[in-house]
């Protein structure tokens, strides 16, 4: 075969060739120069109630999956078949979406507990039968220190899909004592003896006013119903406080301690 012939016949080829690979040069770099303004545009329009660090990875996503689609456009525009291309990434995306689908239900959970809001950090919560102060939310876990000082990582999904208590969203909060009386006291006698003292307990709030109420009865005697009012922060001391001014209280009245009665009949 003529070399000369050759070279005339396969110059069409190249240029072509060549003219494809300059005219996907300049797609590549104009699509990518597109996509980056794309991923900015959607992460600025991501203001609140948006976490920036959520505005972020939604960002990075349509970043990733627009390039997926600027390469297999690439590759069609050569001529190569893309339709074995999007089946294998489908059937990639299918096995690490069920390997990884604890870990996308606590990403999608995460990405809902920052837009929603139903906490943030340092709110006093119960979610998940855990029982503490929140420190971090993450788009994976949340950390929680318990009341002993144990930090603990919960599982977004597991707190999303749980009901969640936030004790410390309103300004003030209930504390649920009782107090068991003998039968001998006069359950009257005993509340006035509680609501002045339980009302200067620092701390307990003064709208609305401690509860002091009949509860309940048992075999000892009536039972009640102690309820001051104060501040998340201030739970506790108000806790502990009340149970000392109920006993301080009863034992200066001199009433007699709770003691259950029998009565014992012999049979005629």
């Amino acid at each position: 075969m003529d070399p000369m012939l050759f070279v005339q016949s396969a110059i069409p080829f190249v240029t072509l060739f060549v003219l494809k690979v300059i005219g996907a040069l300049i797609i590549w770099v104009i699509g990518r120069k597109l996509i980056h303004a794309a991923a900015r545009l959607v992460v600025r329009s991501l203001r609140y109630p948006f976490d920036q660090t959520v505005a972020a990875y939604i960002g990075t996503a349509v970043s990733v999956m627009l390039t997926i689609a600027l390469i297999l456009a690439l590759l069609g525009f050569f001529g190569i078949e893309t339709t074995s291309f999007a089946a294998l990434l489908a059937g990639v995306g299918l096995a690490i979406g069920a390997a990884w689908s604890g870990l996308l239900a606590n990403l999608a959970a995460g990405i809902f507990l920052l837009i929603l809001r139903p906490f943030k950090v340092g709110d006093f919560i119960s979610a998940a039968g855990v029982l503490g102060t929140v420190d971090d939310i993450g788009l994976f876990v949340t950390s929680v220190t318990t009341l002993d000082n144990v930090k603990t990582f919960i599982g977004n999904n597991k707190l999303f899909s749980d009901n969640i208590q936030n004790f410390s969203i309103n300004p003030y909060r209930r504390v649920d004592l009782v107090a068991q009386l003998d039968h001998r006291v006069e359950p009257a006698q005993a509340v006035a003896v509680l609501r002045p003292r339980l009302a200067a307990i620092p701390n307990v709030v003064t709208s609305p006013a401690p509860d002091v109420e009949i509860l309940t009865f048992t075999a000892m005697g009536p039972v009640l119903a102690v309820r001051p009012y104060c501040s998340n922060a201030h739970y506790w001391q108000v806790y502990f406080d009340t149970n000392r001014i109920i006993r301080e209280s009863f034992g200066a009245a001199g009433f007699p301690a709770p003691e259950q009665h029998f009565a014992v009949r012999g049979g005629g």
